[in-house]
């Protein structure tokens, strides 16, 4: 069980990364990951609502949606979850550190369209054929938040040093943003098998 379990959070990780792999969460990826500081306080909130979203989600699909064939609302009801997770994390952030939420600015708000969020609580859910219960859930999208975190940690780092390159005029701006997050990308391939060995 603990393996199994070790396992998906690796997996969400490193070889299922929500943004690296999936390529979901990019619009928030590229516009947040300018400098380390709004990288981090963006992962952690969006972390905190990709748990809490799941926490909420799975059981209200599971035992209220399917069992009455309303299946087809989720991902209406998901998104209104989302929504109102997220303005609980704004008034929070608001309250007690105001200078994340002002460095945060317009995209706090835009994690309640955040596909990665909703991606994760859709995508779980799909895994529940695969034996995914409750528990193996939440450890999936706490290792998607980590990994959202991972990726936008690299990903800041990696924009603050081309910032400080001899980059040639034709490829600044979005262009050598583009390249490097497709080299990031290609870096977590390497991590397939290791994850690999721990399913079996």
């Amino acid at each position: 069980m603990i393996k199994t379990l070790i396992a998906i959070f690796l997996a969400a990780i490193l070889t299922e990364n929500y943004v690296l792999t999936k390529f979901l969460g990019i619009c928030p990826f590229l516009g947040v990951s300018k400098k380390l500081d709004t990288a981090v306080g963006m992962s952690f909130a969006v972390t905190f609502v990709m748990v809490l979203a799941t926490a909420v989600t799975y059981p209200i699909f599971m035992y209220i949606l399917v069992p009455n064939g309303l299946g087809y609302l989720q991902t209406i009801l998901f998104i209104l979850i989302i929504a109102a997770l997220v303005q609980l994390v704004e008034i929070v952030l608001k309250k007690y550190v105001n200078s994340l939420y002002k460095a945060l600015g317009i995209y706090l708000p835009l994690i309640t369209t955040n596909c990665a969020v909703l991606g994760v609580t859709i995508l779980v859910i799909g895994k529940s054929g695969e034996n995914y219960g409750f528990i193996e859930a939440l450890v999936n999208s706490l290792g998607a938040g980590i990994g959202y975190l991972v990726a936008m940690v690299l990903f800041a780092g990696v924009r603050e040093r081309i910032e400080d390159s001899n980059i040639p005029d034709f490829l600044k701006g979005l262009p050598i943003t583009l390249v490097s997050a497709a080299l990031v990308a290609l870096s977590f391939l390497g991590f397939t098998g290791i994850v690999d060995k721990l399913m079996v």
